[in-house]
């Protein structure tokens, strides 16, 4: 399938030496619900992992890479490690194979 768009998963690790309130508190000061996701990125998924941290998936232009790197970091570090993949849904190819 041909596309225009990339997708990208974070995961957002919850930094362990922080609870719930600290991190909430760096997300406000650094404003990460207003500039995360940047205008124009699709949010496909966002789940919460039990004992690890936030998992979101993107899709947006490749053009769009650099905004999205820099509201992470202005707005996530402090608050979470975070880790970056390119990904791609194999959900359609995994159903065809069990198929046959």
């Amino acid at each position: 399938m041909k596309t225009d768009k990339m997708t990208l998963t974070y995961i957002l690790k919850h930094q362990q030496n922080k609870n719930l309130e600290e991190i909430s508190s760096i997300l406000a000061r650094n404003h990460f619900w207003d500039i995360f996701p940047p205008q124009g990125v699709e949010v496909l998924n966002w789940q919460v992992l039990i004992g690890l941290g936030h998992l979101v998936t993107l899709c947006f232009h490749p053009a769009q890479l650099r905004a999205v790197n820099l509201a992470i970091e202005r707005g996530a570090w402090g608050a979470f490690d975070t880790e970056a993949y390119a990904t791609y849904d194999y959900l359609n190819v995994w159903k065809d194979k069990i198929k046959s």
